[in-house]
Order: C-alpha cells, then structure tokens, then sequence
C-alpha cells in the first residue's frame, strides 16, 4: 500500500488496477461519515480533481484523484452505508477502483512507515 499526503491509500490490484480509500487516520479525524457521493464508472479522471465528497458530523470533505486515470468501480455499499468507512477505512470501506494511465506515479507516494512518520 501507498499512502498520500491527503491520507488516501492506494492498493494495486493484481489486474493493474489501483483501489483507493482514505486512512484509518483521515476517517478517526473527520469523525462519523454520514455521506458519501462517489464517481462514476467509466469517469476520465486527472490527478487532483475533486472525485469523491464525504460529509461527516464534523466537516465536509473532498477526495482528490491520485492519478490520471479511468474509473474502473465504485464501492457503492458505502453510499449506502457510509459508516462502513469509518469501520474498516482500509478494507471494505474502500472508495473506488481506476486504472492509472501509468503507474510510475506510484513510486512518489509514501510507504507504510513514512505515512505513520508524516501523521506521527
């Protein structure tokens, strides 16, 4: 897993695919998630564009693309039940899948250790 400065992590699947969520740290700060919109399948997206609006107790919040790319799927059992992210942000709590143009993009997120290091 990778981590971004914005507290998503990324996991590449074995079909190349990238599936992406927010930390178990993110979702402890935003409190209990009462709203989830996510992207379509199918939507182009370019790294940095606002592509997921989660609103919570405490703040409204907006994901940004990791990576330019293609939405391959979306969790929808989150819209349906947003406080599974607050409830296993890292597995079933999981946003979307895309497939990056490129993977080599990768490599400048941060692993496991610098993520705990920078939330430290």
């Amino acid at each position: 897993m990778k981590y971004t400065e914005e507290h998503e992590w990324l996991r590449t699947e074995d079909d190349g695919t990238v599936t992406v969520g927010i930390t178990a740290h993110a979702a402890e700060q935003l409190g209990d998630i009462v709203f989830v919109e996510l992207p379509e399948e199918g939507d182009e997206v370019s790294k940095d564009d606002e592509i997921v609006v989660i609103e919570s107790v405490k703040a409204a919040s907006d994901i940004l693309a990791p990576l330019d790319g293609e939405i391959t799927a979306v969790n929808s059992a989150i819209v349906d039940d947003p406080a599974k992210v607050n409830e296993d942000p890292e597995g079933e709590g999981w946003f979307f899948r895309m497939k990056p143009a490129d993977l080599a993009p990768m490599e400048d997120f941060m692993d496991e250790a610098a993520y705990k290091a920078f939330i430290g």
